[in-house]
């Protein structure tokens, strides 16, 4: 366990790095950026060790294995736990019960059903609006265009807390140019709903470029946790 404590330790501290040189290039504090920590696919105890390390922040994409996951933490209240796949409706009472923050919201329908679910488990959910920025990749997302009103939904939900978006780069392409529409979209969100700051951007491929366009969370796994492991 110690060797791979060490190999966590030392990958932390490369993104971290990356981080800090982002950051004063964007003329920015580098406590301005949250590290989401992706750990799909990597066990509870990978994730245990990332507490010990200083990671507050931790992202799961697939329901199954997040909530089993979770479940098996030691230090689970030292933790916030984002969702951040695709989420489909009916899988959302289950998210809501262990997620502390669901970044994939991308249609009215999901809006309505965590607010059903948030309210039955007595629980109030961060939540952010997720953008397609290319129509085309399936990514997920809502259309820039369709962010407002799905934005102000979430808004009147007494139990969820509108904290900003979200967004993929798309495949293909410069991102940095998609970040800086997304932080566009951000800004027009937050002229309406002052509390929605946060702008979730970058992996580990593009996260200089998401720091430089404002990102407040990077959701960074394979440069912290390594390859996905074999299966079996």
């Amino acid at each position: 366990m110690t060797g791979r404590r060490d190999e966590l330790a030392a990958n932390l501290a490369q993104v971290r790095e990356r981080i800090d040189r982002a950051a004063a290039r964007a003329g920015r504090q580098p406590d301005e950026v949250n590290l989401v920590v992706v750990t799909k696919y990597f066990p509870a105890s990978d994730v245990d060790l990332l507490i010990g390390l200083g990671v507050r922040h931790i992202g799961e994409n697939k329901d199954q294995e997040a909530s089993a996951k979770v479940a098996d933490l030691t230090r689970r209240d030292d933790v916030t736990v984002h969702f951040i796949g695709q989420l489909q409706s009916n899988k959302v009472a289950h998210v809501a019960s262990y997620a502390d923050v669901v970044q994939s919201v991308d249609r009215p329908k999901v809006v309505r059903a965590l607010q059903r679910a948030a309210e039955h488990r007595g629980r109030e959910l961060d939540v952010l609006v997720q953008v397609a920025l290319d129509g085309s990749d399936g990514r997920g997302g809502a259309a820039p265009q369709d962010v407002e009103a799905l934005a102000d939904l979430v808004g009147d939900c007494p139990s969820l807390r509108l904290r900003g978006v979200m967004a993929v780069a798309p495949r293909d392409g410069d991102p940095r140019p998609a970040f800086g529409r997304l932080r566009t979209v951000a800004h027009g969100i937050q002229a309406g709903h002052p509390g929605a700051s946060w702008i979730s951007a970058g992996m580990s491929g593009d996260l200089e470029d998401a720091v430089l366009e404002g990102a407040t969370h990077l959701r960074v796994g394979t440069a912290i946790l390594g390859s996905r492991p074999p299966l079996g």
